[in-house]
């Protein structure tokens, strides 16, 4: 799953490479982490999962996207992936998020595994809201509605 990983961040790294010397910070989203109402409520998990992350759009359809966060178990995690939304409804961007989580406890020892989570995006001016469909998986990750604000800094 390292291998996986690297290979993401190695994608990521080509944003920075010359041909995208010049970001569009009107594509570049800030978020501060995420807030997830668990399914399975007595779990003792965290709801508030405060961190630093980002998403550039590269089209109407794709994102990227990385970051660190505390996560439901009090841990720490970190995620890179890539959005893939090519369905609307009104202002909202309908898809999933395909990419590498690591620090959860009881999945994979820790370590990195791959998620496909289906989302919904709705984006207007600075603001913007993700809302994910994170599903369980059988007493190593519980499962959640996760919100996550996004502000963007130069609007177009």
């Amino acid at each position: 799953m390292k291998r996986q990983a690297c290979l993401i961040c190695i994608g990521l790294s080509g944003l920075c490479s010359p041909a995208h010397a010049q970001l569009d910070a009107s594509r570049l989203w800030l978020n501060a982490g995420f807030y997830s109402a668990h399914f399975d409520t007595d779990q003792g998990l965290r709801n508030a999962n405060p961190g630093l992350g980002f998403e550039y759009a590269l089209n109407d359809t794709w994102s990227v996207t990385a970051g660190r966060f505390r996560n439901s178990n009090n841990a720490n995690s970190s995620y890179a992936g890539a959005y893939y939304q090519p369905w609307r409804m009104g202002n909202v961007k309908l898809g999933v998020v395909a990419g590498f989580f690591n620090g959860y406890p009881n999945a994979f020892d820790g370590g990195w595994f791959p998620a496909l989570i289906p989302t919904a995006s709705l984006e207007r001016g600075h603001w913007g809201l993700n809302v994910a469909w994170v599903p369980s998986l059988d007493n190593r990750l519980y499962g959640a509605v996760s919100f996550q604000l996004k502000y963007r800094w130069r609007a177009d």
